[in-house]
């Protein structure tokens, strides 16, 4: 008996082959129940796994078989109601075996199959076709973004580099150069001894001197070492640093006396969205988190998502130390800046052309994107409206999205950031 052993490390959090041809196969599935989950969980459970559940039905696996072509004609015993040529009424869908219809002593089926879907998997789908547009590498981000490359051959290096091609051929380059004199001189001595041998068998002394001779300078190219430390060659590998993006995103959220609990609920899933997005798709990217009512804070991740701080709503407030963070420490030349604001559209009736004015004149011009989202099943206030103007002034790098419900964070989300084809 033989035993198969697959030896094959997976990696920590990775799933097999088999694994990931069947989430390729029954990606739309799947992909539904992730987006059905955000919008029905908590926001401390966002970034969890799934259950997701696979109709029974769709879970079947193809068949070959014979078609019944022609007509074929048959006879069921027992037939008291119909009579040839008479067309029976399609069954209604459901019945027993597939959890519908009432309950009955017949029939058989089978359940949805369910599988779990880990947490890095949950994201990928969440997050699948996603990316901050235009995105440019502008600068270096530091000394630790480095890429190993080729660069040559050397002489010295680490043994496990060693290139056994190049070592050989240089070798056998040494070999040459060292014997080529005693190989040329031994060619001729084993021709003279050969003519010796034909036209003078019977002097033997002189074939004797030269049968020593030329046992002698073999025994000297035999000498010449087949390796040398000399031959030895290395692949050489450097550090090449690699230009990446800086990139930092400015978070606004409205937490004025108008923005209701319920409200201010969907906004942070947005943001939380938002927040998992940019850490697991962008290694090196800033987040800027500013609260505003009447006035605007820099905070950090728990205040931002967790103060309980209230007040009126004056919203230019936030774009103003936003445009003064970016002039402290964001020079647009080096940095791509986004921003995302969420707000119910409630402003002070005198602060919405103010607002216009900041984005158009001073911070729309060094943004790369920046979107809105107005929480509010009402109608469309005068932020909303002067919002209008700035996105007609940069259609290509200003967006914005109106959120009435939990369900339409999601899809709002993944609408502002989805993938653009480059032209």
């Amino acid at each position: 008996m033989s035993y198969v052993i697959d030896r094959r490390l997976n990696g920590k959090n990775k799933s097999t082959v088999n694994r990931q041809r069947f989430l390729r196969r029954y990606r739309s599935h799947i992909k539904k129940a992730v987006e059905e989950a955000v919008t029905r969980r908590s926001i401390t459970d966002m970034e969890h796994g799934e259950q997701i559940s696979i109709p029974g039905r769709d879970t079947d696996e193809p068949v070959f078989h014979h078609g019944r072509g022609g007509r074929q004609h048959g006879v069921h015993p027992g037939n008291k109601e119909f009579t040839s040529g008479d067309r029976i009424q399609r069954p209604p869908s459901g019945g027993a075996g597939r959890g519908q219809g009432s309950a009955s002593n017949q029939g058989e089926g089978m359940d949805d199959f369910v599988f779990q879907i880990t947490q890095d998997e949950f994201l990928d789908f969440m997050f699948e076709d996603l990316a901050l547009p235009n995105l440019i590498k502008r600068h270096l981000t530091g000394a630790d973004s480095f890429k190993t490359v080729r660069a040559g051959i050397s002489s010295e290096g680490n043994p496990s580099r060693i290139n056994i091609v190049r070592t050989l051929r240089s070798a056998n380059a040494r070999r040459i150069a060292l014997t080529h004199g005693k190989r040329k001189r031994l060619s001729q001595l084993e021709e003279e001894l050969a003519r010796l041998q034909r036209e003078e068998p019977d002097n033997l002394q002189a074939i004797r001197l030269l049968q020593d001779d030329i046992s002698r300078l073999r025994m000297r190219i035999e000498a010449v070492p087949f390796l040398d430390t000399f031959d030895l060659k290395y692949n050489l590998l450097i550090k090449h640093p690699v230009p990446t993006s800086k990139a930092v995103m400015f978070c606004l959220m409205d937490v004025s006396g108008s923005m209701t609990q319920a409200t201010k609920d969907m906004a942070k899933r947005f943001f939380i969205l938002l927040y998992l997005f940019l850490k697991r798709n962008y290694e090196r990217i800033d987040v800027v988190f500013i609260r505003h009512h009447t006035s605007a804070k820099e905070v950090d991740e728990e205040e931002f998502f967790y103060s309980r701080e209230t007040g009126g709503t004056i919203v230019s407030s936030a774009l103003k130390l936003m445009h003064e963070v970016i002039v402290e420490r964001y020079p647009a030349n080096e940095w791509n800046i986004y921003g995302a604001q969420a707000s119910d559209g409630d402003n002070w009736n005198d602060d919405s052309p103010i607002c216009r004015d900041l984005l158009v004149n001073q911070i729309m011009p060094h943004m790369q994107y920046f979107t809105y989202v107005e929480i509010t099943p009402r109608e469309h206030q005068a932020l909303w409206h002067a919002y209008e103007e700035v996105q007609e002034s940069f259609p290509d790098y200003f967006a914005q999205q109106q959120i009435e419900s939990a369900a339409d964070i999601y899809p709002v989300f993944r609408e502002l950031f989805k993938r653009r084809v480059e032209a």
